[in-house]
């Protein structure tokens, strides 16, 4: 069974930084990619930042706020979001793509939540 846990979300106030931290654990043979998207209310789900190897791509909002990283040793990514904004209000959810002993995948987080406070 695979798992993707996040952790990192919370109350900040505009202008503020958090890091989103994003763990899979099971019977993995291979992360495809890995990412972040995320849902504000009343809104589609939306990709902010993802990574494979060697590559990283950003939704334009996010970009130079934002930076994606991976610990591959760790089976981690990561989300360091710098000056934060309200819009940037929503649930977080890790994605990942991997490869399992049955066949390639997509797997997704229970997501946390983001408040930036005005």
């Amino acid at each position: 069974q695979v798992q993707l846990v996040e952790s990192g979300g919370g109350l900040v106030q505009a202008g503020g930084s958090l890091r989103l931290s994003c763990v899979a654990s099971g019977n993995i043979l291979s992360i495809n990619a890995m990412g972040w998207y995320r849902q504000a209310a009343g809104k589609q789900r939306e990709l902010v930042a993802a990574i494979r190897t060697g590559n990283t791509n950003y939704a334009d909002s996010v970009k130079g706020r934002f930076t994606i990283s991976r610990d591959n040793a760790k089976n981690t990514v990561y989300l360091q979001m710098n000056s934060l904004k309200p819009e940037d209000t929503a649930v977080y959810y890790c994605h990942a793509d991997l490869t399992i002993y049955y066949g390639k995948g997509d797997y997704w987080g229970q997501g946390t939540q983001v408040t930036v406070s005005s």
